[in-house]
């Protein structure tokens, strides 16, 4: 009975309930996700004042703005390198295992793609533009990741230069930033609720046809991506001298929540407190997790490049070798416009084949009827990388401290 307690076991279980009664009481789909979108709200309820505070705190405890810089800088060398190597491999093995083939578009399910078809290229320019917020309070309102990123980092860096004058203020922060968590540790109570709700609705309104359709893309990106993880980020971890195994043992609550919730984003605050539990700094933390979860989207861009390939292979569009390096590098700028915004891959994805201009875009309609499903493995990945980010970065600033993560995270004294 002990088990029943563990709030991972009660995820697994809520979500186990979601798929039996999304597919034996598919009515219940809109109650269901009625009760996912007040769980996903109710964390993002939280997750824009303690992405604040942490990186405020974080780097005004750094002790330098220097060290800041080092460690901001090193994370985006490590986010272009890593999403680069996922978009590799996502084209070879979309090119080696063709889940495209065979698929006749006529037996396909038709979405409404009226949003997509009229979306226009990405603007760059904008892009860059939008990263200062007009509005620092309408960015709080809208959880804008990268606008609260930015004022974060303005603010601490104000904060540092008011000296000693500052740490009343600081002290203040480390105070509400201990309610917002202990606010958080009450809304994760209730995840199985949430996560039954999320794949409740999954299943009971997108039902199983689909995935009988187009199994085979689900399968082939579901293998990319446990590919990606299993190989590439555990390469990284060792190198570095750690465990994957492990780590994912210490976060696996927060991969159950994903996989229920389909989004990321649900387990943001909860995987920073972690990591800094695990002996994580808190600078590297505050500055790494919220940064990775808009430019270090390795599962959104494994997505990306097969589901371009895929879509080449359903129209017969042949694919040269030119062709695909240019999808590689239009993919690299594109694939940093999903931002950290859930449900963005399409758009992402019809700036790509607008670029490309060879594939019809008609084609994002085959994709509607399976993207819920493979938007689990696409959170997770997210999730996982930027978990293995955050701990590497640390490892290599030597800002962790290793008695402390040997006994957190792998149980070793």
């Amino acid at each position: 009975m002990k088990y029943f307690r563990l709030l991972y076991v009660q995820v697994l279980i809520g979500i186990c309930l979601g798929i039996l009664v999304g597919a034996f009481l598919p009515g219940s789909a809109p109650g269901a996700k009625l009760i996912s979108d007040t769980f996903i709200n109710a964390i993002k309820m939280v997750i824009a004042p303690v992405i604040f505070f942490t990186i405020v705190l974080g780097i005004a405890g750094a002790g330098d703005l220097k060290k800041v810089g080092r460690i901001g800088g090193k994370g985006l060398l490590y986010f272009e390198i890593v999403t680069t190597l996922a978009l590799i491999i996502g084209l070879v093995v979309a090119n080696v295992v063709k889940p495209g083939e065979g698929i006749s578009t006529a037996s396909l399910p038709q979405g409404n793609i009226s949003k997509y078809a009229t979306a226009a290229p990405m603007n760059w320019g904008e892009f860059f533009s939008h990263i200062v917020p007009s509005n620092i309070i309408d960015a709080f309102a809208k959880g804008d990741i990268i606008q609260i990123l930015f004022f974060g980092l303005l603010f601490s860096i104000g904060l540092k230069q008011l000296g000693a004058a500052g740490h009343g203020l600081i002290q203040s922060f480390e105070k509400i930033n201990a309610v917002l968590f202990n606010i958080l540790k009450i809304i994760m109570r209730v995840s199985p609720l949430g996560a039954f709700g999320g794949m409740a609705y999954t299943i009971g309104h997108f039902g199983f046809e689909s995935l009988w359709l187009l199994g085979k893309l689900m399968l082939t990106f579901y293998a990319t991506a446990l590919l990606f993880i299993f190989v590439v980020l555990n390469a990284i971890l060792r190198y570095y001298g750690c465990s994957l195994w492990r780590l994912l043992g210490y976060i696996k609550g927060e991969i159950l929540i994903v996989l229920g919730s389909s989004s990321s984003e649900s387990v943001l605050p909860n995987l920073m407190q972690k990591l800094e539990r695990a002996g994580c700094d808190k600078s590297v933390v505050g500055l790494i997790i919220p940064t990775g979860y808009s430019f270090n989207l390795d599962g959104t861009t494994i997505y990306l490049s097969m589901a371009t390939i895929f879509m080449a292979q359903v129209f017969g569009v042949p694919m040269t070798l030119g062709q695909q390096l240019t999808i590689i590098g239009i993919l690299i700028v594109t694939s940093k416009g999903a931002a950290g915004v859930t449900g963005s891959g399409f758009l992402v994805l019809t700036s790509t084949l607008t670029a490309l201009k060879v594939i019809p875009l008609e084609g994002l309609a085959l994709l509607i009827g399976v993207d819920r499903f493979m938007s689990e493995a696409r959170a997770i990945t997210n999730m996982i990388g930027n978990t293995v980010a955050t701990v590497v970065i640390a490892k290599s600033e030597r800002a962790i401290d290793m008695i402390t993560y040997k006994r957190v995270v792998e149980g070793r004294a």
